[in-house]
């Protein structure tokens, strides 16, 4: 069992940065891939980034590559998404997952999920 915690979410106005961050406890954090998604009201959960279990491999989807950084400390059990640059389109509740050791973009690849930090951009 992994127990995930997001942190670092807000208000905040386009062009602003902000860093998520991901506190993982339970079972080792190095067996893990680690993911962001993100769930915009009305809309389903969609994947932001995904990083594998040594920090080789990241993933983006498109609308957010050159502005949005996902990294691991694994010493630290902890998973980031820096983002920068942010836009009003970027606003959702974005939620942390645990799964599969080689990352991916599909959440059926992701066995534990935190409950999510609300990130809001401001026009």
């Amino acid at each position: 069992q992994v127990h995930l915690v997001e942190s670092g979410g807000g208000l905040v106005q386009a062009g602003d940065s902000l860093r998520l961050s991901c506190a993982a406890s339970g079972r080792s954090f190095s067996d893990f891939g680690m993911g962001w998604f993100r769930q915009a009201p009305g809309e389903g959960r969609l994947f932001v980034a995904a990083i594998n279990w040594n920090g080789g491999n990241t993933y983006y989807r498109d609308s957010v590559k050159g502005r949005f950084t996902i990294s691991r400390d694994n010493a630290q059990n902890t998973v980031y998404l820096q983002m920068n640059n942010l836009k009003p389109e970027d606003t959702a509740v974005y939620y942390c997952a645990a799964g599969d050791p080689a990352g991916g973009t599909s959440p059926t690849r992701f066995n534990y999920w935190g409950q999510g930090t609300q990130v809001t951009v401001s026009s």
